[in-house]
């Protein structure tokens, strides 16, 4: 196997690690949010934690395409599961930045969902890195 191949697929497997790890922590961070009340400080903790944390998975995430797309250029990586596959990757992008967009709205002193509308839509990205998972390992098509 090629060393480059290898190289950059562990750069961009650690990339989309990292910024699902953002994936998962801002609408946790949302959850605290609308569960802090009229506490100030503790809004204002959270906010700059969850713009912090927004920027470091775009950056994240641009890494991870830019990796992701030299390897479809130089080694031909495709088929009808990556078309899946991206479609999944972008409905997860589409999710974090509705995410950054409640973040911002919530710095601004607009309502946030419920927290514990917040909890369930926490739980969504999880099935879909399920399906992502499946479909690079499996190629079912």
């Amino acid at each position: 196997m090629d060393t480059a191949y290898v190289w950059t697929k562990t750069a961009h497997l650690v990339f989309v690690m990292a910024w699902m790890g953002g994936v998962f922590y801002l609408p946790r961070i949302l959850v605290n949010l609308a569960e802090a009340g009229d506490e100030p400080a503790v809004r204002a903790r959270l906010v700059l934690m969850g713009r912090r944390l927004y920027r470091f998975g775009h950056l994240m995430f641009g890494l991870a395409v830019l990796l992701g797309l030299a390897l479809w250029m130089h080694f031909g990586i495709g088929g009808g599961w990556m078309h899946a596959k991206l479609a999944l990757v972008a409905l997860l992008f589409a999710y974090y930045i509705v995410c950054g967009r409640w973040l911002k709205g919530a710095e601004a002193g607009r309502p946030l969902p419920s927290s514990k509308a917040l909890r369930w839509i926490n739980e969504l990205p999880v099935l879909v890195l399920v399906a992502i998972v499946y479909l690079v390992l499996g190629k079912p098509f």
